[in-house]
């Protein structure tokens, strides 16, 4: 593989991204930076393909990402990331549009069986027996120039995975699981995911409680917060911590002059522009009424309801060792505990090939079809007898000097009748 010298020049890159689009697939990893500011700040971009690889400096004076991301956004060549939900977030932010097509080979690893989070590291082993130097994962991407560590560590993150990208997918058709792969990929590539609603950004915090004077405070503080975030590119906390909305909204000030008072800020806050816009958010607050949460309806056995939820849980690490496949992959927990509480219906677990490797055995087992037993030294799922009630008689009927199955299948003995008194002699 070719790895060139970073890429610097639009024109430079407009002549690789030429190249990638005859390419089967591109990889494509970032670095970035987020500490000090409310949008991660791009520093790198790297791409591979099986033929050559290169890394991208955005922050190149008069460099143009354009042609970079009209690639990404080329139905015609498929993207391949490993744990690429923050290199989507930045994409997102970049042009208002997801990578597609899109494939996650930390997501891929779930249904080879290789783990629910695995890193980057460990399936670089896996696949071809390598380590990777890691050590210059925490460096600071957005200083000038990178050094050659830097580099040579960045492009790793997309060489690395060209190779092992085929492997994968070569598992993946053998195995018949590309399909499986669906649902988790829509849900990486939905744009709800990405999307920043300021509305929303209260539901962020701890809610003290269900007032809808104190509620719809706290949504009018957390926007005013988000919008200014945002506008200054500074994180959340250095507007306002958390507990500074939650005292506002709890004891709200009357006049701006009284900001002084709230732990949290200085005594500028009585006078300045950001101060006055809080108390503009103030005075603009609406009650905010929350609808009741409607509830499933649930069975009579729902007390015992988390007990079942923890068979389920069971059941589900031996399916899944059974099937070489990550548990999440086929359900998550909210499942088994809406399973557990009588949810039949709008269940992923109960469908497709979920259904077929583990949702039947789960309806079997709540419904008491079957039940766990040891085997030979192994937990192994067996079917499961008779109701109780099927073979035990009342207390009533069954004597209590007897066990109950003894009692089921022999009739009590019935006592003989005394004999007649003898009349008495005249």
């Amino acid at each position: 593989m070719h790895i060139h010298p970073p890429i610097t020049q639009t024109a430079a890159l407009a002549d690789l991204v030429n190249r990638l689009r005859q390419a089967d697939f591109v990889c494509v990893d970032t670095e970035f930076i987020r500490e000090n500011s409310y949008w991660p700040e791009l520093c790198l971009v790297q791409v591979a393909s099986t033929a050559e690889a290169a890394a991208i400096d955005p922050l190149a004076p008069g460099l143009d990402l354009r042609p970079f991301l009209d690639l990404l956004l080329d139905e015609n060549v498929l993207k391949v990331m490993h744990a690429g939900s923050q290199d989507l977030e930045i994409f997102w932010n970049l042009c208002g549009k997801l990578p597609s097509p899109f494939f996650d080979t930390q997501v891929a690893a779930m249904a080879l069986g290789l783990g629910e989070q695995v890193s980057y590291q460990h399936l670089v082993a896996h696949f071809t027996g390598h380590g990777i130097d890691k050590g210059a994962r925490f460096t600071d991407w957005a200083r000038r120039p990178l050094t050659e560590r830097q580099l040579l560590y960045a492009i790793g993150d997309v060489t690395h995975l060209a190779q092992i990208f085929p492997k994968m997918l070569d598992r993946l058709r053998a195995t018949g699981r590309g399909s499986w792969l669906d649902e988790e990929m829509a849900r990486l590539t939905d744009p709800a995911a990405y999307r920043i609603d300021p509305d929303q950004a209260w539901q962020r915090l701890r809610i003290p409680g269900r007032k809808p004077e104190l509620l719809g405070r706290l949504q009018a503080l957390a926007r005013w917060r988000e919008l200014e975030a945002m506008d200054k590119n500074v994180p959340r906390g250095r507007i306002a911590k958390d507990e500074t909305l939650l005292d506002i909204a709890a004891h709200p000030p009357r006049v701006q002059s009284e900001l002084s008072r709230v732990r949290g800020l200085s005594a500028a806050w009585e006078t300045n522009a950001i101060g006055s816009r809080l108390m503009a958010a103030l005075a603009a607050a609406q009650p905010l009424h929350l609808e009741p949460q409607a509830r499933e309806p649930r069975p009579a056995s729902a007390p015992g309801s988390a007990l079942v939820a923890d068979l389920l849980k069971l059941l589900l690490k031996l399916r899944a060792k059974d099937v070489g496949v990550a548990p999440r992959l086929i359900a998550r927990t909210e499942e088994l505990e809406a399973l557990a509480a009588g949810v039949r219906e709008g269940l992923l677990l109960l469908s497709g090939w979920r259904r077929e490797i583990f949702g039947e055995d789960a309806l079997a087992l709540v419904e008491g079809r079957v039940g766990f037993s040891i085997v030979n030294g192994e937990l192994r799922m067996v079917p499961a007898g008779p109701p109780p009630s099927a073979t035990r008689e009342s207390p009533a009927a069954a004597p209590e000097d007897r066990p109950a199955a003894e009692a089921a299948v022999k009739p009590p003995r019935r006592r003989k009748a005394p004999p007649p008194a003898r009349q008495a002699e005249a």
